[in-house]
């Protein structure tokens, strides 16, 4: 029996109303604003029973815990997303509003937080503070953590490796056998989604394969990083099972093995009750 987690979704902003610009919201909004519940219906029929809402801001992320709420099987995650840094790291309302929603009903993680040094949309020194100030409240609260690392590990790891006991996962692994060694060897868990359909990236599939099972999370990323052979529309959680498939295949597993496998994961270390 297939039974999947969507790990890391960012379907609440698909809610109408939603009065916050994103480039998330304006995905949706360009496929003419589908209803986030029928996301959640689809992604049922295609036996993905539990969502991670992911946030990347202080207003989304109270969106996250409000579209939880809503919904059973469905949690959220706070985050203060790298590109977002540079308007909340000086800005200590916004850094007192977020640290209470940690506390909040349905609230099982901190992130998607951490470091990218692809684009410059928020200055490195804004980004390693703020993801320090994230790091320091999930300890706090014990709280896992999603990580959002592109191009960076270099410098993430010396922060990383500051602080102790942190639980999570790196989310969208898309780097080499190199990094992925370096993620196990720390704990961590390994987030995979579309990119490994699509990736030309020998490597990359090389470190998919080297995961192992009992390290491994499934996600969409949605509405982003649509699975081949659906590149061109709307990501949704009920692509998490095309991934499965794919990986299943690439790895040399069965299907039911890879789904129950990596919602027990999910389950352990996000505590999904």
């Amino acid at each position: 029996m297939v039974d999947l987690t969507d790990t890391h979704c960012h379907i609440h902003e698909a809610v109408r109303g939603y009065q916050f610009s994103s480039e998330t919201q304006k995905r949706y909004e360009k496929a003419g604003s589908p209803s986030a519940d029928e996301f959640v219906k689809n992604a049922r029929d295609a036996g993905v029973n539990r969502l991670i809402c992911v946030g990347t801001t202080l207003e989304d992320s109270a969106l996250a815990i409000e579209f939880a709420g809503q919904h059973d099987q469905i949690w959220a995650s706070i985050g203060i997303h790298p590109h977002e840094a540079q308007r909340a790291v000086d800005d200590p309302t916004i850094l007192d509003r977020f640290a209470k929603l940690a506390a909040k009903p349905k609230v099982v993680a901190v992130g998607e937080c951490g470091l990218d040094f692809f684009y410059s949309h928020s200055p490195r020194e804004a980004q390693e503070r703020v993801l320090r100030f994230q790091i320091e409240l999930a300890l706090k609260h014990n709280l896992p953590m999603i990580f959002h690392v592109r191009d960076a590990f270099n410098e993430f790891w010396p922060i990383f490796d500051s602080y102790p006991k942190i639980r999570g996962v790196i989310h969208s692994f898309s780097s080499s056998t190199k990094d992925v060694e370096a993620i196990l060897g720390r704990g961590l868990f390994v987030g995979l989604n579309g990119i490994m359909t699509f990736t030309k990236d020998i490597d990359q599939l090389a470190a998919a394969k080297r995961v192992p099972l009992d390290r491994l999370l499934l996600e969409t990323d949605a509405p982003f990083l649509t699975p081949t052979p659906y590149r061109g529309t709307l990501c949704e959680p009920k692509h998490v099972r095309v991934t499965a498939e794919f990986l299943a295949e690439l790895r040399g597993e069965t299907l039911d093995l890879l789904s129950t496998r990596t919602s027990a994961n999910a389950q352990k270390l996000f505590g999904l009750l």
